[in-house]
């Protein structure tokens, strides 16, 4: 059996309407329409395992972690410790305490910004982004080039939606210190050449971050195999809570890093004249954790692994496909960003009817999409356009679904004709 063979059978193996079960916010009417819920890039559904899992924590063992001698703080701390190893499994990293605690993927850049940025960028070093970034990935390396004197740089986008493998070579140097890039586009679905990108950046002494928001829900992940230094990633964009994340680091590279904040557990012992630290990880997290939330996102990424990321990645390929194919056939309707390689993402534009009003008109059809620039308004500047249309699919998507947006987008244009 061929590889597109093996794929096509994973995809058919992905029991749908079984899965769709799991989500009970699916099973609605918007506007007297069946909800079909399309804007994953921004946040997904949540399967009713990870809300028992709430649930659970919160009238079975709420409790402080790390400090209590109690059943209760001893259950608390065990179900929140075991989500490392987890973690540790789903994205195969080398060490359990290579994964950090966060807020979410923008907290885990400006932490990997103001610790290890601050430490080994200097005056007349660079920082290398490309022009597809998200704004969480742009405005915590400005701060730091503008705090330390540091320049900025960013990698061109082709007119198809790929980084310009050409010019990011070309503004690598000896003097870039920090190379930042988004693994899948959450505005165009480009899944770029991680690895290619990492080996072109060590090559040049940089460090790497990898912004990952979109690409664990679509696709496998392997940390040690992309050989980036810095992962992170949000919970809520993973079938998991909201307000928390991870930050993975290369362990030597977590080690050598100043704590973020103070208090809590990253100490080890304080006085009025000094305070020693804790060791890594939680000498990067400070405070009270979002405890409930953290365990709920060991659940997701449980759930995750139950029905298979392979099969995920195949099933949402078909939809894709399906998809882009159904939105060319309809006049006026341009596609931004044509990849070769993308993930469950497209943006699209009318000549004539502005993204917000699409928008508007579909949530009266039941289908939720999004509109606007996506955080990413210098991606809009580069294609000359104030914002989009952007349809992203997860799988517990249908079809049928795709075909309700194909035709509420059909009714949108003959509203404005």
């Amino acid at each position: 059996m061929s590889k597109a063979e093996t794929l096509s059978a994973q995809a058919k193996e992905l029991n749908v309407e079984q899965y769709r079960k799991d989500f009970p916010i699916l099973d609605q009417e918007v506007n007297g329409k069946p909800l079909a819920y399309l804007d994953n890039a921004a946040t997904t559904q949540k399967p009713q395992q990870v809300i028992d899992t709430l649930n659970w924590y919160y009238t079975q063992v709420n409790s402080n972690v790390h400090r209590g001698i109690h059943s209760l703080s001893q259950q608390a701390s065990e179900a929140y410790e075991q989500v490392r190893g987890k973690l540790q499994r789903f994205f195969n990293a080398q060490y359990k305490e290579e994964m950090v605690f966060v807020r979410g993927t923008t907290e885990g850049i400006n932490l990997v910004a103001q610790t290890h940025g601050k430490q080994n960028v200097k005056e007349g070093d660079e920082v290398l982004i490309t022009g597809m970034e998200h704004h969480s990935n742009i405005v915590p390396w400005q701060m730091l080039c503008e705090e330390q004197g540091a320049t900025l740089k960013v990698a061109d986008v082709t007119d198809e939606g790929d980084i310009d493998l050409d010019d990011f070579e070309a503004k690598l140097s000896d003097r870039t210190k920090m190379v930042a890039f988004i693994h899948v586009s959450n505005t165009l679905g480009t899944v770029n050449p991680a690895r290619y990108l990492v080996d072109r950046a060590h090559a040049k002494g940089a460090a790497v971050l990898m912004d990952g928001a979109q690409a664990p829900m679509h696709m496998p992940v392997d940390v040690q195999d992309l050989d980036c230094d810095f992962y992170v990633m949000s919970a809520h964009k993973i079938f998991g809570p909201t307000g928390i994340g991870i930050l993975y680091g290369k362990y030597d590279v977590l080690d050598a890093m100043p704590p973020y904040q103070g208090g809590g557990d990253m100490i080890d012992t304080v006085t009025f004249e000094k305070t020693s630290y804790n060791e890594v990880p939680l000498k990067l997290e400070a405070g009270t954790p979002n405890i409930a939330d953290t365990i709920a996102f060991g659940r997701a990424v449980e759930y995750v692994e139950g029905i298979g990321r392979e099969a995920i990645q195949s099933y949402e390929k078909e939809l894709l496909e399906y998809a882009t194919a159904a939105l060319r056939s309809v006049d006026g309707l341009q596609v931004i960003g044509q990849s070769s390689d993308k993930a469950a993402v497209i943006s699209f534009v009318f000549d004539e009817i502005h993204p917000q009003d699409v928008g508007i008109l579909l949530d009266q059809e039941g289908v939720a999409i999004r509109t606007g620039h996506h955080c990413t308004q210098p991606l809009m500047r580069r294609y000359n356009i104030p914002a989009t249309s952007r349809a992203s699919f997860a799988f517990y998507n249908t079809k049928e679904e795709i075909d309700q947006l194909v035709k509420a987008i059909h009714q949108v244009k003959t509203i404005f004709s």
